[in-house]
């Protein structure tokens, strides 16, 4: 847990607003719950902690993090509202009222398929917008997903997004270069940008834990999880919970596919197969037959130098060979 900003404290007034309480804080800044003195609203206010303006990278995060917020709206986003007029640096949100999806996983196990489909449709949504405006979250995961009354969802936390096409956009949390561990795709392993189908990836794990439970990729810590991901395939979601349907099962597997190039190329198709499930075709999967012959990176670096030295030796055997030969 990280200290909250010394400088700003509950009933202190900034601007027209009126600091009520602390919701979050992090090692950038803290968010308070406020009150708009001029309209009577409820709002978040996200102040950067001191320290932040003397950090050129952590300044440039929340600067952008600002500039993608107010150019993105969408109702499965939160809103940054303009706010040109104000004394110190600081960003006035959209006041979003739910639960954390991390917070209903952990308190449920698992979610219904029909409840976890039409979640994961809300973000896929959500997602086809911010793509569309050439944005890229990259860090997709339940913490970053706010539940409302009536299950409606709003990504409320772009932790390291993008904008495709363009210089690097990025925002708080895990690190600049990648996402959290258990939701990162593997081309984002592998230290490549990523693009919508690394989103497309990530959802897909969410999807997978919200049906089951649990993730697909476990490990002692980051890097055994990035590698699980790498080497290995995910036990089948309906060996966990058989109530998932195949066709629901094979929707998983289209969204984590380990190459992007055999995934949903967009988060609108993976919401239609997850709207017409009936149409959804079940492929024969070596994912679901082999899933348990697992590897560990020290049995891939073993075959790796088994094969380096068994490359002299197959020279020298085929020299031989040639030489026998004339």
């Amino acid at each position: 847990m990280f200290a909250p900003n010394l400088d700003h404290h509950p009933g202190d007034t900034l601007d027209h607003f009126r600091l009520d309480n602390i919701v979050a804080t992090s090692g950038m800044a803290t968010v308070f719950r406020a009150h708009d003195l001029d309209t009577g609203k409820q709002v978040a206010i996200k102040i950067p902690h001191p320290e932040v303006e003397g950090d050129p990278t952590l300044w440039e995060r929340f600067k952008r993090e600002e500039e993608i917020g107010t150019r993105i709206d969408h109702p499965g986003v939160m809103k940054v509202f303009p706010n040109p007029n104000r004394s110190q640096v600081y960003m006035v949100m959209e006041w979003v009222e739910g639960r954390l999806l991390r917070q209903i996983i952990n308190e449920t196990g698992k979610l219904t398929p029909e409840r976890a489909t039409s979640l994961c449709i809300g973000i896929c949504n959500a997602l086809e917008h911010i793509h569309k405006q050439g944005v890229v979250h990259r860090d997709l995961k339940p913490e970053n997903i706010m539940v409302g009354a009536q299950d409606d969802i709003h990504l409320i936390d772009f932790g390291i997004a993008g904008a495709a096409g363009s210089r690097r956009l990025t925002f708080a949390h895990f690190s600049q270069s990648m996402g959290t561990p258990d939701y990162i795709s593997p081309e984002q392993v592998k230290g490549k940008r990523g693009d919508a189908r690394s989103d497309v990836y990530s959802l897909g794990i969410m999807l997978y834990e919200m049906l089951t439970g649990a993730v697909p990729f476990t490990g002692p810590n980051p890097f055994a999880v990035m590698n699980d991901r790498l080497l290995n395939q995910p036990k089948p979601p309906r060996t966990i919970e058989p109530s998932i349907t195949p066709q629901l099962q094979e929707i998983v597997y289209r969204a984590i596919e380990r190459e992007p190039k055999n995934r949903y190329p967009s988060a609108r198709e993976m919401a239609h197969d997850l709207e017409h499930q009936e149409e959804v075709g079940v492929a024969e999967r070596v994912e679901e037959a082999q899933w348990d012959k697992r590897q560990s990176p020290a049995l891939r670096r073993i075959l790796l130098y088994v094969g380096i030295v068994l490359i002299p030796i197959t020279i020298f055997c085929l020299l031989l060979l040639v030489a026998h030969q004339h």
